[in-house]
């Protein structure tokens, strides 16, 4: 059996073992990646995910351990000021890339492993990249096939700087290309004096047409009567020769008798009007008709 005094010294050797073993052992997760440190020189790199062991006493300068990300990251730009494209205005672009750290040894000696440090310098030449491109196309670019291209222009612009700080690029998108507030209503205006122009086009295309579809139909009505005139008067000079046809045929039958029809219808239309005052002889020989057979005029009526 251990005798009293020696437990307290057992229990600190135990104590310091744990801490030295504590101090020597670290983990790297799946989405991490380790740089073993020492003295402030890089002595290895871990980036399989796992237990690890090191030097204890970080305090005393032995092996330090730093964790740096190993998932793929995002860069948004924003806010960023106006890019001028071709034809010299001026367009408010919103970008973003996504990117890995894939050399961690070069990550730690460029920026000291500081994402932040690392974010700033991509960010800028980020934006140096994007102005580049935009300003070899026309604003209209970026919204037509051409913009997969210029993605992949700044992509490919973006890699040779990111590799010297240990990254790699993985893609570029641009969220938005919006005009700015002056050029906007550059535009606006532009398009509406368009319109009003096209408008004013069509109404004076509109008005053409109507001025030749109404001559048109002008002259196919002066057609349209001129020809109903001719036609009425053709059935009006056959129906007047069938009439006088009939009438002669009915004359040759009977003389006396068409010379006493064509009197009565002389009648009728003489005394058609109530107002009308004729003055004639009563031996007229208006009213043959009306004398009797030895030739003398009827006698006048006597009043009851």
């Amino acid at each position: 059996m251990f005798s009293g005094n020696r437990i307290p010294i057992i229990a600190f050797v135990l104590g310091l073992i744990l801490v030295l073993v504590y101090a020597s052992i670290f983990v790297v997760n799946e989405r991490e990646q380790a740089i073993v440190l020492r003295f402030g020189e890089i002595q290895d790199v871990k980036t399989e995910p796992g237990l690890y062991f090191k030097a204890p006493f970080a305090f005393a300068g032995f092996d330090t351990v730093q964790i740096i990300e190993d998932r793929l990251l995002r860069l948004d730009l924003v806010d960023s000021p106006p890019v001028q494209v071709s034809g010299g205005r001026f367009y408010e672009v919103d970008a973003f890339l996504t990117f890995q750290i894939t050399d961690a040894r070069r990550f730690r000696e460029q920026v000291s492993g500081d994402l932040n440090s690392a974010a700033a310098r991509l960010r800028t030449r980020f934006d140096a990249a994007l102005r580049r491109v935009y300003g070899l196309r026309g604003f209209e670019a970026a919204l037509s096939e051409e913009r997969t291209e210029m993605m992949r222009e700044v992509r490919d612009l973006l890699r040779p700087d990111a590799q010297q700080l240990g990254l790699t690029i993985d893609d570029v998108r641009i969220v938005r290309t919006d005009l700015t507030a002056e050029v906007s209503q550059q535009t606006f205006d532009r398009m509406s004096a368009e319109r009003l122009a096209e408008a004013e086009r069509l109404r004076a295309r509109g008005r053409e047409n109507a001025q030749r579809i109404r001559a048109v139909a002008d002259r196919q009505v002066v057609e349209i009567l001129s020809e109903a005139r001719r036609e009425s008067e053709i059935l009006r000079g056959e129906g007047d020769a069938e009439r006088n046809r009939i009438f002669a045929e009915a004359f040759t039958r009977d003389p006396d008798f068409f010379e006493f029809y064509r009197s009565m219808i002389a009648y009728e239309r003489a005394m058609q009007d109530g107002g009308t005052t004729m003055v004639l002889s009563p031996d007229s020989e208006f009213f043959q008709f009306f004398q009797d057979a030895e030739g003398r005029p009827p006698a006048p009526r006597r009043a009851p």
